[in-house]
């Protein structure tokens, strides 16, 4: 039997361009072309090639003062692989923003990442929140999180399940929605329902908002009801 032709070696340059999109994607703030270069441990002239390159592809984007971060391509494409669920969650999205009057958007799990799939913005708020697609922050924190952990048993989750956070998910699986408060965003306030879909993936429908509203058990039921809708749309 003839011997398997060897791997081809993978690409450094693509490597190299991946890691500075993971290093975008971790950063709490954008990036200047030397942080990038030590992040992915390159001189300075590699990463300045590399980031351009990102650049023409809309991959990154530089602001005004150079600094660098994740460009408006890569939510096209987070869009792309889940447009199925996107073009199903929008209507739903809409009524429940429109009708609660606040920010509502589908959450997803990427590595210990929650991320912002889609959301859509009240028309009828007289101020409201942005909540932009690929927007991050650690799953273990906020309501959205702590809802998509709550469908994954704990040894699957991508973060250490302190007693503490153990805890808390473990009263969202009894309740059936998760809140919190200033966590991600201060003065911010988030309500969260998990929605398991076909082939089990997780994600979590949620709403953002300023203020007090009291019956944040109402807001879950208005919810739940569309990711009941949601589930029927997709086949889950």
């Amino acid at each position: 039997m003839p011997a398997s032709p060897p791997a081809a070696p993978p690409s450094q340059t693509l490597s190299r361009g991946v890691r500075i999109l993971e290093a975008l994607a971790e950063a709490p703030a954008a990036l200047t072309t030397d942080e990038i270069a030590r992040e992915i441990a390159v001189h300075r002239s590699i990463a300045y090639r590399l980031i351009r390159t990102l650049e023409e592809h809309g991959l990154v984007e530089r602001d005004e003062t150079g600094r660098v971060a994740l460009g408006v391509r890569l939510s096209a494409l987070a869009a792309g692989v889940s447009r199925d669920l996107v073009s199903a969650a929008l209507p739903e999205l809409t009524a429940v923003a429109n009708e609660l009057r606040m920010t509502a958007f589908v959450g997803v799990i990427d590595g210990s990442e929650c991320v912002t799939l889609t959301s859509v913005e009240s028309r009828t708020a007289v101020a409201s929140m942005a909540q932009r697609p690929g927007a991050h922050h650690p799953v273990s924190a906020g309501a959205t999180g702590k809802a998509l952990l709550s469908m994954l048993p704990e040894s699957e989750w991508p973060v250490p399940a302190t007693p503490a956070l153990a805890a808390e998910v473990g009263a969202i699986r009894e309740r059936g929605y998760a809140v919190s408060s200033d966590e991600v965003i201060p003065t911010v306030r988030a309500v969260a329902v998990p929605v398991r879909l076909r082939g089990g993936r997780p994600v979590a429908l949620a709403v953002i908002y300023v203020g007090e509203v009291a019956d944040t058990a109402a807001i879950a039921r208005r919810l739940q009801r569309s990711a009941d809708a949601l589930r029927a749309a997709t086949g889950g």
